[in-house]
């Protein structure tokens, strides 16, 4: 048993199991070091959208690893950052869309949102607005300023990390984001949400995207899309707030941006957002060594490629209405599945016990493992497990999955039946 590795949000208990150490993967599938291939049905936590192993990202990571090896957007610039930014304005929208920042996750973009619109606010003359809200039950990674957006309690107070200056509402409740608003609108900067909560794989409603919007409009807050894990063709578009009646004012893209081969993520922002820092003269103050590299940029050009060449938003569109019926029939058939939630490729499973109950949070991993000895990884989720199959995913591969869902499930009532 291997002992060195302190890997994440994995219990003492597990850590140097075999059975949980990845040897390689490649389309769907993943090799483990006791010998078994598993289905993946989270595309690599969220970020193999085009599978594993797609060489034409290989190939444009190797030919900038040797053409390049590293350069920086650190004080300098890299015309491998200058393509991709190009590729990613015209993927969301030129219309909209005009400047990129680069980052290097989801949990640092989200610091660097907060960071640009207080920044943006006060070039404005508008300095009191500092405060970012985001949803309860929400995720934007565990660094401080995303950890502190974070709506799920995680262990914040322990690690000290500073919420003075957040504020959660309830998710598609515009009651309670108009209360907010209407008491503290002056002092908010930006409001952060993600188009479908990550947690629980929950979709903002239409009526509130449209109060969002609205209240944006009357209070001059920065609405910000978190599509860390919706971008990049997840729920049938290539980002979620394409849907939205207007765009956010930002989006941040990560996981899929690069289909999970290097740790980067990028944040949009139109052309006006950057006018008051052009017109003072004004540097932004953030920045990370790994942000923008060739490799990194040459990953994402190749990933934006050939989303295009395999049709991966229609693509997930057709698995979208495949998921729904499958996931209909195991609601109907099978008696521990009390429901679903999610769009697209992004989906949730609630489960319940046999006497009804929603299925405690504590037994969730318990079911995880039984799902991955009947042959497929998912992840935990709110009273049940997540499933995001990978856009290239085949029917048959979608039957695979949710029958080892059924099995796991199953397996694990019976053992708790016999305990």
């Amino acid at each position: 048993m291997s002992t060195e590795l302190w890997p994440s949000l994995l219990e003492p208990r597990l850590q140097g199991a075999d059975d949980l150490c990845a040897v390689s993967a490649d389309g769907v599938r993943i090799r483990f070091l006791d010998g078994r291939e598993l289905l993946c049905g989270t595309s690599g936590l969220w970020n193999a959208n085009l599978g594993f192993g797609n060489e034409a990202i290989a190939e444009a990571c190797a030919a900038a690893l040797r053409d390049a090896s590293y350069l920086s957007v650190f004080r300098y610039e890299n015309v491998y950052a200058r393509r991709a930014a190009r590729a990613l304005v015209e993927a969301a929208g030129a219309d909209h869309y005009g400047r990129v920042v680069f980052s290097t996750s989801g949990g640092a973009a989200n610091d660097l949102v907060m960071k640009l619109a207080r920044h943006y606010h006060a070039l404005r003359g508008d300095g009191a607005r500092k405060l970012v809200v985001g949803l309860r039950d929400s995720y934007h990674g565990l660094t401080f300023g995303g950890f502190a957006l974070t709506g799920e309690n995680l262990g914040q107070s322990v690690y000290g990390v500073d919420q003075r200056l957040v504020r959660h509402v309830s998710p598609n409740s515009v009651e309670e984001i108009a209360q907010l608003a209407a008491q503290q609108g002056s002092r908010i900067a930006a409001v952060v949400v993600e188009p479908v909560l990550g947690s629980g794989a929950v979709p903002l409603t239409p009526e509130y995207v449209h109060g969002l919007l609205e209240l944006r409009d009357r209070h001059g807050f920065l609405l910000v899309a978190d599509e860390v894990a919706t971008g990049f063709g997840r729920t049938g578009d290539f980002f979620a707030s394409q849907r939205w009646p207007a765009p956010p004012d930002l989006l941040i893209t990560s996981k899929g941006l690069t289909n999970g081969t290097h740790a980067a993520a990028a944040v949009l922002l139109p052309r006006a957002l950057a006018e008051p820092f052009d017109a003072a003269g004004d540097v932004f103050v953030h920045g990370e060594t790994q942000a923008g590299t060739p490799v990194t940029c040459a990953a994402i050009l190749a990933t934006v490629e050939e989303m295009r060449r395999l049709d991966a938003v229609a693509s997930a569109r057709r698995l979208s209405a495949v998921l729904d019926e499958r996931l209909a029939d195991l609601v109907t058939t099978e008696p521990l599945v009390s429901g679903t939630t999610g769009i697209g490729c992004f989906r949730s499973i609630r489960l319940s016990t046999p006497g009804g109950e929603p299925l405690p949070q504590q037994e969730v991993p318990e079911v995880v493992a039984a799902i991955r000895e009947a042959g497929a990884i998912v992840h935990p989720s709110v009273n049940g497990v997540q499933i995001l199959p990978a856009l290239v995913y085949t029917d048959d591969e979608v039957a695979e999955l949710l029958d080892c869902v059924r099995a796991g499930v199953a397996a694990h009532a019976r053992q708790s039946e016999a305990v």
